[in-house]
């Protein structure tokens, strides 16, 4: 059975990674690198670090 191109894996597609401050950022996104579900509470918490750390809160998370 021939695949169309639909039907064709990710792992045939080039994979792009990311390293840490290098791309924006929003709370949302520290808050799920953390491994932590998203809530208000924690949306807040991740505001108040990026605040204080800039880029390097999720340096903390992501290599």
């Amino acid at each position: 059975m021939k695949e169309s191109s639909e039907d064709t894996s990710t792992a045939s597609r080039p994979t792009r990674l990311y390293t840490g401050g290098e791309r924006p950022f929003d709370p949302e996104d520290l808050v799920m690198a953390s491994g932590r579900d998203v809530t208000p509470e924690r949306v807040e918490a991740a505001k108040r670090l990026m605040e204080e750390k800039g880029s390097a809160a999720v340096e903390r998370y992501l290599p």
